[in-house]
């Protein structure tokens, strides 16, 4: 309650009564949203006049100054850490030592809240004293509130406030404000990437080009861990789903390692694919299997979806065009000790479902007993391309005992840019089936890819008329 008591008083000071005389009610709400910081849970939603504004004053600037670096650092293309150096001006409350722990709690909203900044430092005057330095966008003009000045009368501390000099250093500023003072004004700034074990990987734009070495050194600066930054140089449109790279800072050692769902692999990431966003996708297919259970992964790449799969039990059947992702997926079923559990392919992957497949499909059919039955998997994960390998399920069991117990469920992986994208990626697998998947389908959302497009997959049991070219008896 006294939170919003402070509120109201606020609203009777000089401050609000002189800047807000002349202006609307609205302008008020947002002279006390500024001060709203100030009050913990106190969260005020402003909707600005948009021909209000506020002067800035010597304390705003102050205040803004503690978050960003020196503007001489604009346009630099070269990283110097040097010229991030700055001194700003902040509030600090004299206390004796023996009650910092006691303070700190009780001014906890109040009290400096800046990663890689000491809160509180030696008193140069007096030893038995230190220095707590106040957050300055909550102790505007210098002077504490009603209720910090409760707090300090409590502990029996002088609520004066004083100036103190602190000096801010290139490891005091977070990455993205690193990058916001460096490139243009006005234009997008990259903080984010996807780690693959030591590496960044980023997807800078073109405006962001000449900046790309500092901005490849701030990630690396900033991200324990990190050995080695690439920029995507061109999108992935090879056989190999593999894309033209640069280094842009650190090592130039892309062979790495990562653990996705407690399974480790080992790439070579500028030879094979990898994301790291679609982890939560492979775990959920691999839950759908039981083990006995058939998989067979069209385009297995290192093997995120076989290896867990053959550490469920299940048999694996697993195959990729890259001679580089056949190269690690065998290497990553002996890492993982389930080399004896997967037959590895290295094949197109049209050649791969008419061949191994198939001819798995065909023996395990006939094999299958009523007491005893087993699910077949197909994962095509090749957005790019795989609904159009769909075609492949067309009388593909032509001339066998015809079953509705071993219908194959097959998980096909597509991108869409279409208001619908469910819509557009079942018609699409319906017109390479040459039937409708109405009620036979489930569409799932993967991953939003990039602006309106979307990566999906969607999963259905191959209708019997397509498999075997003819309906199964009742």
């Amino acid at each position: 309650l006294w939170r919003f008591g402070y509120a109201a008083r606020l609203l009777k000071t000089n401050h609000f009564r002189t800047a807000a005389s002349n202006t609307s009610f609205p302008a008020v709400w947002i002279l006390l949203a500024q001060y709203s910081g100030r009050i913990p849970g106190l969260f005020v939603v402003v909707k600005k006049n948009r021909f209000f504004t506020m002067p800035e004053t010597a304390e705003d600037k102050a205040n803004l100054e503690l978050y960003s670096p020196h503007p001489d650092v604009r346009g630099m293309t070269l990283l110097n850490r040097e010229a991030f150096k700055r001194t700003v001006v902040v509030p600090v409350l004299k206390v004796k030592k023996e009650i910092i722990n006691t303070l700190l709690k009780s001014l906890k909203h109040t009290v400096l809240q800046r990663p890689g900044l000491k809160r509180v430092v030696e008193d140069p005057e007096d030893e038995d004293n230190r220095l707590v330095i106040l957050d300055p966008h909550k102790i505007p003009e210098f002077s504490l509130g009603e209720p910090e000045r409760e707090v300090l009368k409590q502990l029996d501390v002088h609520p004066e406030v004083s100036k103190y000099n602190l000096e801010l250093t290139y490891e005091n500023f977070k990455s993205e404000e690193i990058l916001r003072a460096v490139l243009p004004e006005g234009q997008d700034v990259t903080s984010g990437f996807s780690r693959v074990g030591h590496i960044a990987h980023l997807n800078l734009r073109d405006h962001q080009l000449p900046y790309r070495h500092l901005i490849g050194q701030v990630i690396m600066d900033k991200n324990p861990g990190i050995t080695c930054v690439v920029n995507k140089t061109n999108i992935i449109d090879s056989t190999y789903r593999n894309f033209q790279m640069e280094v842009l800072a650190g090592e130039s050692n892309l062979v790495t390692k990562v653990k996705e769902n407690n399974i480790a692999y080992e790439l070579d990431f500028s030879k094979v694919y990898w994301n790291p966003r679609l982890s939560t996708e492979h775990g959920r297919i691999i839950e759908l299997l039981k083990p006995g259970d058939f998989l067979f992964d069209v385009f297995a790449g290192i093997g995120p979806f076989a290896i867990p799969a053959a550490k469920k039990k299940c048999h694996v059947f697993a195959n990729d065009l890259n001679p580089e992702s056949y190269h690690w997926l065998l290497h990553n079923c002996k890492l993982n000790k389930v080399d004896n559990k997967v037959k590895a392919f290295n094949m197109d992957g049209r050649d791969f479902l008419l061949g191994p497949v198939r001819e798995e499909l065909s023996k395990e059919v006939q094999l299958l007993k009523e007491d005893h039955k087993v699910s077949f998997h197909i994962v095509m994960n090749l957005p790019a391309l795989a609904i159009e390998f769909l075609d492949v399920f067309r009388h593909l069991l032509a001339g066998e005992p015809c079953s509705t117990d071993s219908l194959p469920t097959v998980h096909c992986y597509g991108f869409s840019k279409h208001d619908d994208p469910a819509k557009d990626i079942q018609e699409r697998a319906e017109a390479s089936l040459g039937t409708s998947l109405d009620g036979r389908c489930s569409t799932y959302l993967v991953r939003n890819v990039a602006p309106n497009k979307e990566m999906l997959c969607i999963s259905f049991q191959i209708p019997a008329e397509v498999l075997y070219k003819r309906p199964c008896p009742a």
